[in-house]
């Protein structure tokens, strides 16, 4: 009987499920399918390198904005590998990027790829570096020659007697390096008051080590040496370590780029004398905006500057870089929040 009653149950409640004929009732709320995304904007990006510290801060800062601005960022590493840059480009062309945005690895060794690139109608952002040898849509930087101004108007500052000055810059296949050698030597030939620039090389690469390599070879040169003008932090470090060993470090002048924090850190010990800063966090920030823009098709009519590169006129932004010394390092970097005080000071209060 039990076993009777048990059965009956089980067929209402089936019947009232499944409906009339054993068929599902029809939905009474109508079911929506999801929302078209709007296709958003996409940008190709490819850096030289992550070893210096700057690239990471503008890596950061450019796809945070481009994400804010409805963007996906496909970030690229070519290890200082020029072929690695050109198959990343190359990919970026066959994905049909929206855009893409290059930190030269050889500004004079991408003129074929990037010719294919504006062939398939995709707009060409030289950031930070100028390429050479082809057009591109928009360079944007920070102004090299500025930096190498800055640099010898504190050598001018700094040395009323004049003296012998060496350069170590960056490598030729950065454009960057010319510019600012040209911008340091510049400023000297109109303000030089016995400043003799008696050695310069190039590194072969932006690897700090060089600088080590590369400053003894001129200590061994010019042993009387007053002053020495590096491409970047990273170099100056190195050199430095070449000064420490010969008991000159806090008496040869040190000038690099970029306002590392251990650059920083070193202004304040007392062995580098100034870096360069370079809004590079604005810089990116930027260059995100003009990307998106250049992606929608936008003309850039407020940019009327331009640059010449090897082949034409390129329009042009650049940010202006600024000295950072002893004397103003608490309100450039440490008042911006640039870098923290227990970062910079870090190795002063252990002393």
């Amino acid at each position: 009987m039990r076993k009777k009653i048990a059965i009956v149950i089980v067929l209402i409640i089936m019947m009232g499920v499944l409906g009339p004929m054993g068929c599902r009732p029809e939905a009474t709320v109508p079911v929506e399918g999801p929302e078209e995304e709007e296709p958003k904007i996409r940008i190709g990006i490819t850096f030289d390198t992550f070893v210096v510290e700057r690239w990471i801060r503008d890596r950061d800062m450019f796809v945070y904005t481009a994400q804010g601005l409805g963007a996906e960022v496909d970030v690229q590493n070519a290890n200082g590998n020029l072929e690695r840059q050109i198959e990343q480009i190359e990919e970026f062309i066959h994905k049909e990027k929206d855009v893409i945005v290059i930190v030269a690895v050889d500004c004079y060794g991408l003129e074929s790829v990037i010719e294919r690139a504006r062939n398939a109608n995709i707009p060409v952002i030289s950031y930070d570096r100028l390429i050479q040898n082809v057009m591109v849509d928009l360079y944007i930087t920070v102004d090299s020659e500025l930096v190498g101004e800055a640099m010898a108007q504190l050598l001018v500052e700094r040395l009323p007697d004049g003296g012998r000055v060496a350069m170590i810059t960056g490598p030729v296949t950065d454009a960057n390096s010319r510019l600012m050698a040209d911008g340091f030597q510049g400023y000297l030939r109109g303000n030089r008051q016995g400043i003799v620039i008696v050695d310069l090389i190039a590194a072969p690469a932006w690897t700090s080590e060089y600088g080590f390599q590369l400053a003894n070879e001129i200590l061994d040169r010019h042993p009387n040496l007053v002053a020495l003008m590096c491409g970047n932090d990273g170099l100056a470090g190195f050199a430095i370590q070449a000064l420490i060993q010969r008991q000159l470090a806090g008496e040869v002048i040190v000038a690099g780029q970029d306002a590392d924090v251990e650059a920083c850190q070193r202004i304040v010990e007392g062995t580098q004398t100034m870096t360069v800063y370079r809004p590079i966090e604005a810089l990116a920030v930027q260059a995100a905006h003009y990307a998106v823009r250049l992606a929608l098709g936008e003309e850039l009519e407020e940019i009327t500057e331009y640059r010449e590169n090897l082949v034409g006129r390129i329009p042009f932004v650049g940010l202006t870089p600024t000295a950072v010394t002893i004397e103003n390092i608490e309100e450039v970097i440490l008042d911006t929040g640039f870098h923290l005080r227990e970062d910079v000071f870090r190795n002063v209060e252990l002393q």
